[in-house]
């Protein structure tokens, strides 16, 4: 399926809360196929649903779409904006004769639908004023509906789907304008997008019957239909539709949860589209590779431990200040101070031995606790056990050795192995008392990364805090 025109996709939520996985992938999805072929982006708000369409609800989204490092070009269009515009068109296919007026009332429409019911008929409704004489028509509240066409086929040529065929006969002839003069959704999309000149409609399968009804707007204006491309759905590990029993389906969750972006990225690109097997990429190569026929037919499921897997990557690849910018979002996605000063200037040297061994920004963080914490030391239960007597003298020992000791880990270990074996002990006995000492915990990373990072004044005081 080919396209001459410059490529521009769009993302169109309705802002009634917060941004869910599901339509954060979609927003990806349609990010890497702009992206990767110098095309547009465009976002559009949905919020034509006055009762349910909120201000904090659309700030959610953006916050969502700039957590994810998704940027869109110009500005959110509001589609209720356009209602006029979308009024016009309806009015030009009553003139064009693609579309009629219909006064039958809402009382009516239940009445025809409930007969033929009870005479097993389609309740597809039928609306007799579909060919009425224009000059017998009244004055009064009506609807204006598009004049389907009731033979034939309409056909969704779709990029993932492959052709979806659906009868004439089973598609009605749709309400475009309301009698209040309100412009359903079917008709905003169909102008909207013609109006924005998306090229390309990626979005949810869910939408596929919507398709086939869009069409047949876009043939009653004459206008030049998009490649539509329909996404299997997101479904839980269990195989059934995500809903919040599986755990988290709102991005902000996978934020506070201390998923880095760059994870998030490649993680959703990797929900329901391949290339080969490639399991972890980084942007210029989602981009470079995605496209829609590497989409699936099938539901993508969500997999925790993938996730954490893909987690892990991305945190050891980063730079110091990529990380330390993840971090700043994570402590603020969940209501945490931020860094100070000091702890960034103890965290930094310590990144390098944390970052690869962490799967989550949270885990890093917790056994960055050592490099956060402020004298004197808080030691826990289990890490005390390891200050005794003995423990405490080879602290007082070891105090007096790497004061003087060259600051690099192998001086460091050689002066700890030695203190070790001179009271026949190995260096992982010697290790415990010096965990508590410099951490205030019996599980930490490498006590000579911690004695690094800390340096040797902190150190010192630290082991002096806690000798014999």
């Amino acid at each position: 399926m080919t396209d001459s025109r410059p490529v521009v996709t769009r993302f169109a939520p309705s802002p009634t809360g917060y941004l869910h996985i599901g339509g954060a992938r979609t927003a990806l999805f349609n990010w890497l196929y702009a992206r990767g072929r110098g095309g547009k982006f465009l976002l559009r708000i949905e919020d034509t649903d006055r009762a349910r369409s909120t201000p904090e609800a659309t700030e959610a989204i953006l916050q969502g779409l700039r957590w994810l490092g998704l940027d869109w070009d110009g500005e959110p269009v509001s589609q209720f904006a356009g209602v006029a515009r979308h009024a016009e068109v309806a009015r030009a296919m009553l003139e064009n004769g693609t579309a009629y007026k219909c006064f039958s009332t809402a009382e009516e429409i239940e009445a025809f639908r409930e007969k033929a019911k009870a005479e097993g008929r389609s309740t597809l409704f039928l609306s007799p004023w579909r060919d009425a004489d224009p000059a017998s028509l009244p004055d009064g509240p009506h609807a204006i509906r598009l004049k389907a066409p009731r033979d034939g086929e309409t056909v969704v040529r779709d990029a993932v789907q492959g052709d979806v065929t659906f009868g004439n006969a089973q598609l009605d002839d749709m309400v475009l304008l309301r009698s209040d003069g309100t412009p359903t959704y079917m008709l905003a999309v169909v102008v909207d997008d013609h109006d924005m000149g998306v090229t390309h409609v990626i979005r949810g399968d869910d939408h596929l019957t919507n398709a086939a009804r869009q069409i047949q707007i876009y043939q009653a204006m004459g206008w030049d239909i998009p490649v539509f491309a329909h996404i299997p759905l997101i479904h839980g590990p269990d195989g059934k539709k995500l809903s919040k029993r599986h755990g988290a389906v709102g991005l902000h969750e996978y934020a506070a949860m201390g998923y880095p972006a760059a994870a998030m990225r490649n993680y959703l690109a990797r929900l329901g589209w391949s290339h080969g097997d490639d399991e972890l990429f980084d942007d210029a190569q989602a981009r470079a590779w995605f496209d829609l026929d590497g989409i699936g037919k099938a539901p993508a499921r969500l997999d925790f431990k993938k996730l954490e897997h893909v987690s892990g990557w991305h945190i050891a690849r980063m730079g110091d200040a990529e990380l330390l910018e993840e971090i700043a979002r994570f402590r603020a996605a969940t209501g945490a101070p931020p860094l100070s000063g000091r702890q960034i200037a103890r965290l930094l040297p310590a990144l390098e031995a944390l970052k690869a061994k962490a799967k989550t920004l949270p885990a890093l963080l917790d056994q960055a606790h050592f490099a956060l914490i402020d004298r004197p030391v808080a030691v826990e239960e289990k890490a005390a056990a390891a200050l005794d007597t003995v423990s405490r003298g080879i602290l007082t020992e070891l105090t007096a050795a790497v004061q003087n000791a060259s600051w690099d880990r192998n001086e460091l270990e050689a002066a700890a192995k030695r203190i070790g074996e001179s009271h026949g002990l190995g260096l992982g006995k010697v290790a415990a008392p010096l965990r508590a000492a410099l951490a205030g915990r019996s599980s930490t990373p490498s006590v000579f990364d911690m004695m690094l990072a800390l340096g040797r004044d902190e150190t010192v005081a630290r082991l002096q805090d806690q000798a014999g």
